[in-house]
């Protein structure tokens, strides 16, 4: 879960010293005393527990097993779960909310909530799109052809630049500097691929997926009006370009090293590093005049160098085509929509039909104009106890949290000073933004205006790139949210150094306020822990209190800290998905780092709790320390397609939930305590096998 109300003062312990020859010792607080029945949920559905199985064996079945055995993957889904059955529930939410303020007279459209009532509308109009067919990209194809040297490239790029410029060879977007989270800064980046990671273009195992790759381009270029042959022929040089494209990037390990996409340069070493562009021109006609430019892959820009040398026009060209084509794929006629989705939900994921035409729309305005719907949403589905419920839970695993930290045996004092020091100035934001964004300056043309779609979103993403521009120079708003309240997910941000938890995910089987502390710690509390873990994580802990790249740890406590994390590595590593196909320990060690800090912080957070209050009765003949890890094997709950877990084996840096639901648990000792789990039992890791970081 992985990147706004600033809450900083929760963690900023201010106290006062007063000398004085008297102490006065502050009156014990009663317990509370919990009944059995006092809580309204049991938060823990018994029909799904396969209780044939010991949990000794398999505790992932023992919690879930009925339920696998039982449950169908829904023919529009790929994988399917706890967190997609509450995100398609959180979709019919925001969907009744959009279609009573679309019949609502009162909501104006230009409104920020009217604006996603006209966006929405025009999403469902499918009769108009088909009749518009490819005409609202025929400017822009137009506007390829007229490229006939780097000067109309650059001209080109230019236009395109204005809406994201997502299909060129390279962009410019503004993000908080690594090095100084207080200031934005010029952030240069690759040109995209049509396939879903560099490995598909270059292992061997992929080559079927190459194969109905060329065909899908090939059918997509017949909506063009070109001829077979040359649809087959544009294929092949598609598939030849971005192939020359990926071997020249990082791979997805790479990637997740903060430090190696953190390559400073000069104007001046950007001009000599692409001098076949005029980048005083280029970067004055997008709008910005930056100091330096932050690249992200010197080996990509480097290959980008030799592509335009070689003056390749008629390629360049087939590239820009294809890269319109299929970034607009969904927003042109029902076929092509229906072959774009044939491709990447149906091949790639194992999709049997699509989402819902209204479910789609939804998605798609979450991501674009979501606090719009998102004001409406919190307005009618957020409890406020939800809210103030939660911030006890997080104050209690912040605790407890840095109780490990001070309990550590393998970090020294000084480094445990300034881990702490990071862990009190994370800040925690619950459920909604304090100051929602304003969407005034967006122009959205409802449908009874002659408004489409296709034009609504170009609006859309000329809007964003404006305002994401404009940020340049300009003091991060460490206010700001990156996520949408109705979104079911978290995150944590390691430049704003801040963990957040949208309202979407505040709801069961994460959290239910009206559920016993077990099943909350065990649900959304080890969601908590597992985002406060991720500013200790393999690329987290390169970032200092303040979300700043600087190394704060001592070699030999960073030396210990990767052994540590090469062993987690290790652990994942072993585990075979599918025939000769086994989870990248690198790639999710992240992740794995996070739920495995998670779930020991969550666990002991419950601990602060149940030390606070009077002894809880067993539930269902469970203790709370049973409950809380049968809470954490509930919220992992999950069936994919094979396709989907390729997929998500070769570009998702979280291990799958199958895995999630009981990997972790093997190296807590609590959790051994809890089952009464020993030597024999298939649980069982030998302590020598388990791994504890935090």
């Amino acid at each position: 879960m992985k990147n706004s109300p600033n809450i900083i003062g929760l963690y900023v312990i201010i106290t006062a010293s007063i000398v004085s020859i008297f102490y006065f010792a502050k009156p014990i607080e009663p317990k509370t005393n919990y009944m059995k029945n006092q809580f309204l949920s049991t938060g823990i559905n018994l029909d799904f527990m396969d209780t044939t199985i010991s949990p000794k064996n398999d505790f992932y079945r023992y919690v879930n097993g009925v339920w696998l055995d039982s449950a169908k993957i829904p023919s529009d889904q790929s994988v399917w779960g706890s967190f997609y059955q509450l995100d398609k529930e959180t979709n019919k939410d925001v969907l009744a909310i959009m279609e009573s303020a679309l019949n609502d007279k009162e909501v104006l459209r230009t409104s920020d909530q009217g604006k996603a009532v006209s966006m929405y509308e025009c999403f469902m109009d499918l009769e108009h799109r088909n009749k518009l067919g490819i005409n609202p990209i025929l400017p822009y194809l137009k506007k390829v052809n007229l490229i006939t040297s780097i000067t109309s490239l650059q001209e080109y790029m230019e236009e395109t630049s204005k809406y994201g410029g997502g299909s060129d060879f390279l962009g410019v977007y503004v993000s908080t500097d690594k090095k100084n989270s207080m200031k934005h800064s010029a952030y240069l980046y690759g040109g995209n691929l049509g396939l879903p990671d560099r490995d598909y273009y270059l292992l061997e195992s992929f080559s079927d997926i190459r194969d109905k790759y060329l065909l899908h381009v090939s059918r997509m270029f017949k909506f063009l009006g070109y001829q077979d042959n040359i649809c087959e022929e544009y294929a092949k040089i598609i598939l030849e370009f971005e192939t020359k494209i990926a071997s020249s990037k990082m791979d997805k390990v790479e990637r997740r090293d903060p430090s190696k996409t953190y390559n400073p340069r000069s104007i001046s070493e950007i001009k000599a590093m692409l001098p076949m562009f005029d980048w005083d021109k280029y970067l004055y006609n997008i709008g910005i005049k930056p100091d330096t430019i932050i690249v992200s892959d010197l080996n990509y820009f480097k290959t980008l160098g030799q592509i335009l040398d070689a003056n390749n026009i008629s390629e360049w060209q087939i590239y820009f085509k294809w890269g319109i084509l299929n970034s607009s794929a969904s927003m042109l006629t029902e076929e092509i929509e229906i072959a774009n989705w044939e491709f990447y939900s149906k091949t790639l994921r194992g999709a049997q039909k699509q989402k819902p035409r209204n479910e789609r729309a939804i998605s798609s305005l979450n991501w674009s104009i979501g606090q719009a719907i998102g004001k409406l949403y919190v307005a009618k589905k957020f409890p406020p106890e939800a809210k103030a419920n939660a911030q006890e839970m997080i104050d209690n695993i912040i605790e407890a949290f840095k109780a490990r930290i001070q309990n550590l045996t393998w970090m020294n004092d000084d480094t445990k000073i300034k881990a702490i020091d990071k862990l009190e100035k994370i800040t925690v934001k619950i459920g909604y933004p304090d100051e929602w964004k304003d969407y005034s300056g967006l122009d959205i043309i409802p449908l009874s205006e002659g408004g489409t779609y296709f034009n609504n979103r170009m609006n859309q993403s000329f809007w964003s790139r404006k305002e994401n521009l404009d940020k340049l120079n300009k003091e991060v708003n460490k206010e700001e949210w990156y996520m949408s309240p109705q979104i079911v997910n978290a995150y944590y941000s390691p430049s704003n150094n801040e963990i957040v938890f949208p309202a979407g995910i505040l709801q069961p089987p994460f959290y239910d306020f009206q559920a016993d502390p077990a099943v909350n710690y065990g649900g959304i509390g080890a969601v908590i822990g597992h985002e406060i873990s991720h500013a200790f994580d393999d690329s987290g802990a390169d970032y200092d209190g303040d979300g700043n790249l600087v190394k704060w740890w001592s070699d030999e406590d960073f030396e210990k800290f990767n052994a540590l994390g090469d062993s987690l590595a290790a652990q994942y590593g072993k585990i075979e998905v599918l025939p000769n196909l086994f989870i990248n320990g690198k790639f999710t060690l992240g992740e794995n780092i996070g739920d495995l800090g998670g779930v020991n912080s969550a666990y002991d957070g419950l601990q602060l709790f149940l030390d606070k209050n009077d002894t809880i009765p067993d539930i269902d003949g469970f203790t709370q320390n049973q409950r809380f890890f049968i809470s954490w094997a509930t919220i992992w709950r999950i069936k994919m397609r094979e396709e989907a877990l390729r997929t998500r084996i070769m570009t998702d840096p979280h291990s799958p939930g199958m895995y999630r639901g009981y990997v972790p648990l093997q190296n807590v000792e609590a959790f051994y305590q809890a089952f009464d789990i020993n030597e024999g039992n298939k649980m069982y890791l030998k302590p020598n096998e388990r791994v504890e970081i935090w």
